[in-house]
């Protein structure tokens, strides 16, 4: 079955989305295409249709590929909980707690795993777009490598090399990549893509010229800079120190910028609404005064992030917020957060330990093994259905969460609200993303919503950057190389 591989000559050259835009390039077409990348680092997770979690990029491809998003699609995830360390997840399922040191040396064991994913989703379509992590010419991980060129030629799947223009020195980077590459691993390469072009394109036709001469890989084409990807959910968390500053609306909405802040795309929606100044306050900078609400996200290593917050002053801050009569909002990691208590027993998300939470919520959270995994759907109590997933570890207790703040369509409830009604958290993610929950979370601050899904946004420019694809790539120079069949 015909399968492409896209590569990098670095992290953050846009890979997950020209990956995303091929998706949807090639479904658009009529094919039936699924999205590959056999080992992701993130702590932005999604839920899968078969209860695993996979890196939140390989399920905006496969919301491209219109598919259901399976475990097969991201076979091994690495979610950091340290400068050094990370939780490991292989097929969806959390399989320890590993070193970068002891990862490094024994990534290579999981390459049969990975093989068997990519087998199996290119036993079930017509073509396999397969994302690579980070840079092959990153030689000194070359050894053992399950992410580039290790899968390519164990898989035997050709690549095309992406240079983003916008960094510079993409010349450089994309030929300093065929001259470091071992002749092996240079011969994988097919073509080359250039990425994030602004301006007239005729400007670079010399050096896209002096790429092909250099290298003798095909050039297949040169993206223009994609508008339509800022309202795609976004993957890694560098990306928040990029976006500017809200603008003065009717609303403020706020949230600190865990170390290990996780799954933080589902604010997405609220930074397209016309009356929210939705921001993530950075490290050393405190708490906005003036903020109407403030929400604690998710985060991958949460009493480490707890003490964390409170290194930044943001608990005093926090404090002062809900003085002035502020609302707060916890979710997930957030929740626990509020409550009196987190304890880690089985040192689950770090070393075992306990701490004092900030005692916004009266619940007591203790962290175990079993990590609830699940899609979940409902109503809030205060009115509007929502759509969403939970991902955690932890089990919470105690009086406020006899007033929940929303009712699964099981009939089984979550969260809790203080007695005042300004404090409430819940475990469910993604709750801004249809219209009417939005409006419903919105209203008591005092904003109305534009009301529109941001599914359907998110659907929109996908075939918006489909289209722009279309139109600058080679479309047919990559579906050889894919070894793609020529349809009658």
């Amino acid at each position: 079955m015909a399968a492409l591989m896209i590569q990098g000559c670095g992290s953050d050259v846009g890979k997950s989305v020209l990956v995303a835009g091929l998706c949807r390039l090639f479904a658009n077409r009529g094919l039936t295409v699924r999205p590959f990348k056999p080992q992701n680092m993130s702590n932005n997770a999604a839920v899968t249709v078969d209860g695993g979690e996979i890196g939140r990029a390989q399920a905006l491809q496969a919301v491209a590929c219109r598919t259901p998003a399976t475990v097969h699609m991201n076979p091994v995830l690495l979610k950091p909980q340290s400068d050094v360390g990370a939780q490991l997840v292989v097929r969806g399922r959390m399989a320890g707690t590993w070193q970068a040191r002891a990862y490094q040396d024994r990534k290579g064991e999981l390459l049969d795993v990975v093989l068997e994913s990519f087998r199996s989703l290119q036993a079930e379509c017509d073509l396999v777009i397969v994302e690579g992590a980070g840079s092959p010419a990153e030689t000194n991980l070359r050894a053992g490598d399950i992410a580039n060129m290790g899968f390519a030629r164990a898989a035997q799947v050709p690549v095309v090399l992406v240079g983003d223009i916008d960094r510079g020195h993409v010349i450089a980077a994309l030929v300093g990549a065929h001259a470091v590459l071992d002749a092996a691993d240079r011969a994988m390469i097919a073509g080359f893509l250039i990425n994030k072009f602004r301006g007239d394109p005729s400007l670079f036709a010399d050096g896209r010229a002096e790429i092909v001469r250099r290298t003798g890989w095909a050039d297949c084409g040169m993206a223009p800079w994609l508008a339509a990807a800022r309202r795609l959910p976004a993957e890694d968390a560098v990306v928040l120190d990029r976006r500017a500053p809200g603008v003065k609306r009717r609303v403020k909405i706020v949230a600190p910028m865990f170390s290990r802040i996780a799954n933080f795309d589902e604010f997405d929606p609220l930074r397209a609404e016309p009356e929210v100044d939705f921001a993530f306050v950075p490290p050393g900078t405190p708490l906005p005064g003036d903020a109407d609400l403030v929400i604690l996200p998710g985060s991958k290593a949460t009493l480490a992030d707890l003490a964390f917050l409170r290194a930044q002053g943001w608990d005093i801050d926090l404090a002062a917020h809900v003085r002035r009569g502020g609302r707060v909002l916890g979710i997930c990691g957030g929740f626990q957060m509020l409550g009196r208590s987190i304890a880690d027993p089985m040192g689950v998300e770090g070393p075992p330990g306990e701490a004092a939470g900030l005692g916004l919520l009266d619940v007591a959270t203790t962290l175990t093994d079993e990590k609830v995994l699940t899609p979940t759907a409902g109503r809030l109590l205060a009115g509007g259905r929502f759509e969403g997933y939970e991902i955690h570890v932890g089990r919470t207790a105690g009086p406020d969460l006899a007033r929940p703040l929303l009712v699964r369509d099981d009939g089984t409830f979550d969260g809790a609200i203080s007695a005042d009604g300004r404090v409430m958290g819940a475990y469910v993610h993604g709750l801004f993303g249809l219209g009417e929950a939005r409006a419903a979370l919105l209203a008591p601050l005092g904003a109305t919503s534009d009301g529109v899904d941001e599914a359907a946004r998110v659907d929109a420019a996908l075939d918006e950057i489909a289209l722009a694809l279309e139109q600058a790539f080679d479309v047919d120079a990559l579906a050889a190389i894919a070894r793609l069949e020529p349809r009658p």
